[in-house]
């Protein structure tokens, strides 16, 4: 095989990847490492592995198995990567990562930067106050209450903040907080705030109920027994 070629048969050997990816991909919330493992996912995706492990990942990279773990459980978190169902002409169902969530997001030109960002500081927060790593199913369930339910992450902020205060820190109690604002058509965190005013007017002129520790300028009462804090 002469030069000529050897030079066709490289160029011939490539991998498209979007320009808008090597040039946007800060606004995404990525780094230069999340970035090349998005890449290797893509190329991996275009050889035919749908579903490369971490330490095929790793083999490819300069970090181990276990950083490359965490990347992937990152870009889940970022909602930049999903895990699809996939049924053969088998009937077999495998697992495929999709870059889908990426592209949309990339190619979606409206509030992209804020729009990330708000999303990407919101699994942050959440990871903060417990102190740990959100499982799977945690990821899920914020991603339900963006996607699904349409809430804001200002709101689920504030959903997180009002268990926090409340000193029951679990996704059970956000949850109820979100259904219950939700029920009552509040979207924003000032209709929450009026919400919580408005509870602790009511709460204030019955000399029966217990004291409530209060824990801000805004009462918080037990979203999980009911508006008064107390089991129906």
């Amino acid at each position: 095989m002469n030069k000529q070629m050897k030079l066709e048969h490289i160029l011939s050997n490539q991998l498209p990847v979007p320009t808008k990816l090597l040039t946007d991909f800060h606004l995404l919330g990525l780094d230069e490492i999340e970035l090349v493992v998005i890449i290797q996912l893509h190329r991996f995706r275009h050889e035919g592995n749908n579903f490369p492990t971490p330490q095929d990942l790793s083999e490819c990279l300069s970090i181990n198995e276990t950083e490359c773990a965490n990347i992937l459980r990152r870009l889940i978190q970022k909602q930049l990567l999903s895990i699809d169902q996939i049924e053969n002409e088998m009937n077999q169902i495998s697992e495929v990562y999709s870059l889908e969530p990426l592209w949309e997001k990339l190619f979606h030109e409206n509030n992209l930067q804020q729009e990330v960002s708000d999303d990407g500081t919101l699994f942050i927060l959440f990871e903060q106050e417990f102190g740990r790593p959100l499982s799977p199913f945690e990821i899920e369930m914020i991603n339900t209450w963006l996607d699904d339910d349409r809430i804001s992450p200002s709101l689920i902020k504030a959903g997180l903040r009002e268990s926090v205060l409340m000193n029951k820190l679990n996704f059970k109690y956000i949850d109820r907080i979100l259904r219950s604002w939700k029920k009552k058509g509040i979207e924003t965190v000032e209709q929450a705030r009026v919400e919580s005013r408005s509870f602790k007017k009511q709460a204030s002129q019955h000399t029966t109920y217990k004291n409530v520790e209060q824990k801000d300028d805004t009462l918080y009462f037990n979203w999980l027994t009911g508006e008064d804090g107390h089991a129906k």
